[in-house]
């Protein structure tokens, strides 16, 4: 049965999954690069942004290949595609990764106002959700087939699927540096009475590498 998987999402210390300060600027917030550390030099994160050979191997280029594994479509809060907000100003915004996307699925987008289908190159298709998160859910799932849904984020979509309890599986990267303010991942949400467990631990020299499942 396809799984709603939450991977390589990235925590400071005190919690946050992103700076403060959004913008076109800071798509991470103020400082969000440095949750990411452990994942820029893997072979996974140049192959798939840059289409690059090379990069690291061990512990973190495990979790990272492992986060592209069987995924056959992906959900992203509005944030993760645009720096807009409210309704769109114009269409020609596309996201941030070029005319190839790294997804190479359906991507299903959450958004308050509508948009037409974008096909880019490589396979990545994205679709824009207006009638909630369980209808993107369903129509994701529907998308990958026997395949697992990859929820990328940002800190907001990821909690409204958890207090849903719709996530399965769930893998945090917590990074060694702090952000004191920014979005906070934790808020409103209790892991253990969403029936969470941790199932594995293992630390490499730029973050804690925690699997959580149901």
């Amino acid at each position: 049965m396809s799984k709603l998987r939450v991977s390589c999402f990235s925590l400071s210390i005190d919690g946050y999954g992103a700076g403060p300060n959004q913008d076109l600027d800071n798509p991470l917030g103020v400082n969000g690069h440095s949750l990411h550390e452990w994942i820029f030099e893997t072979q996974t994160f140049k192959k798939m942004l840059f289409n690059q050979s090379g990069g690291t191997t061990g512990i973190d280029e495990e979790f990272a290949a492992r986060g592209f594994q069987n995924i056959g479509a992906w959900i992203l809060g509005r944030n993760m595609f645009s720096p807009s907000r409210g309704k769109w100003p114009n269409f020609d915004w596309k996201g941030w990764w070029g005319d190839n996307p790294p997804y190479h699925t359906p991507v299903f987008i959450l958004t308050h106002h509508p948009r037409p289908v974008i096909v880019m190159e490589g396979g990545t298709i994205f679709h824009f959700v207006t009638d909630g998160i369980e209808s993107a859910l369903k129509q994701a799932k529907d998308a990958a087939g026997k395949k697992d849904v990859r929820l990328g984020g940002g800190v907001a979509t990821i909690r409204q699927y958890l207090q849903a309890g719709l996530v399965d599986e769930l893998h945090l990267a917590i990074s060694p540096t702090l952000l004191g303010s920014g979005e906070h991942f934790f808020v409103g949400t209790d892991l253990s009475k969403l029936g969470f467990r941790c199932i594995e631990h293992i630390s490499s020299l730029k973050a804690t590498h925690i699997v959580l499942k149901k």
